[in-house]
């Protein structure tokens, strides 16, 4: 249970004392999302001694209806919460273990975290960016997850002015959905990419390619590339080696040249999906159908 306790403790769970008593574990989720308060608590209790889902509400005059509605489990003492509460509140407040944390961390992890306090934000079918509530953890702990998560899954995670994590990079945050996408329960399923509203390509569009292609006849030439899309799409069916293999060519920085082209209708459909599937622009798709 550790990876998904370390989940849960990176986003909303804690562990409470009061006095000299035993620490108890918790973790506290809104009223509409009471389908992942009870999923939690289903994954964790056949290991963890927990009590079931229990409604609260709560007066809170700063809401429009005056009050706040939530789901709370809480658990019964145990020897496994005593240790995680030396392990996570060594002076009594939460600290992020950084061995813990190395050692536990899993894509379950992450997906339980995310679902807990990440948020993602799209438009027409296109990710924009992901976002982490780390607003509480320290300046030295959120870099540590960037770092971490850099050197772990080749994520670039970089520091908002509110103090959170932010991942911008379509093609990484495509990347970060499929790995924790196996994990997502259904009542979070606004936390998956949405393929709704997806944009059209333009009748005439601009293609940058680097400098080391030499194209005289750009509408032709480049549609003549896209003959290769159905093989790109075939390769990205594995998102995970696809990433692996292509994500230092994303992070190079190349001198391009534009190109104007009208590219045929019968390829636009797949390009817009390669688009919406990969993060990548399409320009970067069509420098993948050159070095096909």
């Amino acid at each position: 249970m550790h990876d998904l306790l370390c989940g849960k403790l990176l986003g909303d769970g804690c562990l409470i004392k009061q006095g000299t008593r035993k620490p108890r574990f918790q973790f506290t989720h809104c009223k509409n999302d009471k389908g992942w308060s009870e999923y939690c608590y289903e994954q964790l209790s056949d290991s963890l001694p927990l009590n079931s889902p229990k409604y609260r509400k709560i007066v809170d005059t700063r809401m429009a209806a005056g009050f706040t509605e939530s789901y709370i489990v809480q658990s019964r003492t145990s020897d496994e919460f005593s240790k995680l509460y030396e392990i996570w509140y060594p002076q009594r407040k939460k600290e992020l273990p950084f061995s813990y944390i190395k050692e536990y961390f899993n894509e379950k992890t992450f997906a339980w975290w995310y679902q807990d306090d990440g948020h993602l934000k799209q438009e027409n079918g296109i990710v924009k960016k992901v976002i982490f509530s780390t607003d509480s953890f320290t300046p030295l702990e959120n870099q540590f997850l960037i770092d971490f998560l850099q050197k772990k899954y080749h994520l670039s995670f970089s520091i908002d002015a509110q103090n959170r994590l932010i991942l911008y990079d379509q093609f990484q945050i495509l990347y970060f959905l499929k790995l924790v996408g196996p994990y997502i329960h259904e009542s979070m399923n606004r936390k998956r990419q949405s393929l709704n509203g997806s944009k059209v390509i333009a009748e005439r569009s601009t293609i940058y390619l680097p400098n080391e292609f030499i194209v005289k006849n750009p509408t032709v030439e480049i549609n003549h590339q896209y003959k290769k899309l159905p093989t790109l799409m075939a390769l990205t069916e594995n998102h995970t080696e696809f990433f692996k293999e292509n994500i230092s060519v994303q992070n190079e920085t190349v001198i391009t040249k534009p190109y104007q082209i009208k590219i045929k209708e019968n390829y636009k459909d797949i390009l817009v999906k390669l688009k919406c599937k990969t993060g990548l622009t399409i320009s970067q798709i069509t420098v993948h159908c050159f070095r096909l």
